[in-house]
């Protein structure tokens, strides 16, 4: 009897848990990140010297180019299709810490410094019934990187740089 008891209150727990995290978005209720909301504009550059500065803490809807007319700084670990695209942004860090880069839909990420892809150090998905698709966490110091956003099947993507720490 004591035995059954305990495997109903586990079963509970455990529906309880799976509830919490399957639970429905609750509309007017917003998991986005600070800045994540609006977002202005930005076009993707196809070269590293005409990247468009984003700011960091909040969010742009990128319009991307088409891979082929892409002269990326450093080749994407993965590329994507022929048809897929991407494009050059650059951001500055003005303090070392730790700074993420969201995006809103699938695409590669790659930051960019002295010519060499900077290892990521963490990634993930974005909060449950937020906007945002992919995470990837850097460890930067100060300075200018150039972020590459390479295999998007979309035409644009909203995109953020923001730091943690």
């Amino acid at each position: 009897m004591i035995g059954m008891a305990i495997a109903l209150v586990a079963a509970l727990q455990a529906n309880a848990a799976r509830d919490i995290h399957a639970a429905p978005c609750v509309a007017g209720r917003s998991t986005d990140p600070a800045g994540w909301s609006t977002a202005s504009p930005v076009a993707a550059a196809a070269s590293d010297g005409a990247a468009p500065a984003l700011p960091i803490g909040a969010s742009r809807q990128a319009s991307l180019l088409p891979a082929a007319q892409i002269a990326y700084r450093v080749a994407p670990a993965k590329r994507g299709s022929d048809d897929s695209r991407g494009g050059l942004f650059a951001f500055t860090v003005p303090a070392g810490g730790r700074y993420r880069v969201a995006l809103g839909s699938g695409a590669w990420i790659d930051v960019v410094s002295d010519g060499k892809a900077v290892d990521s150090v963490a990634h993930g998905h974005g909060p449950a019934c937020s906007g945002v698709r992919k995470m990837v966490d850097f460890d930067l110091r100060p300075g200018r990187y150039l972020l590459q956003i390479a295999g998007s099947d979309a035409a644009s993507l909203r995109l953020m740089v923001s730091r943690l720490s």
